[in-house]
């Protein structure tokens, strides 16, 4: 193996594991709110890491380009997602006060 391929595949050993940090940040944080940060940062760089370490292993300039078009999309649905998912709890948080007074 070249140093660009065990650099490539270190990088995706790391976004592995980010994206395995968001899952157990899904599954033991308390409420919606840490949940949701958990995810929306553990996928965004768990993202990012295992495409930089394909685009590395890929060694093609246009394949790099098309990831990095993927994770800029990936990333502003994931902040869009989680905005409106993040807008929909605070309203169900401030309805269920106004109907328990």
């Amino acid at each position: 193996m070249t140093g660009i391929e065990v650099a490539g595949t270190a990088l995706i050993g790391a976004g592995c594991l980010y994206f395995l940090a968001g899952t157990v940040g899904l599954l033991r944080f308390p409420d919606v709110f840490c949940r949701l940060h958990a995810l929306t940062k553990a996928d965004n760089l768990g993202l990012a890491l295992v495409l930089a370490g394909v685009g590395l292993i890929a060694a093609d300039p246009f394949v790099a380009a098309k990831l990095a078009l993927i994770w800029v999309l990936v990333a502003v649905a994931s902040a869009t997602g989680g905005h409106l998912i993040a807008r929909h709890a605070l309203a169900e948080r401030g309805a269920n006060a106004e109907d328990a007074a």
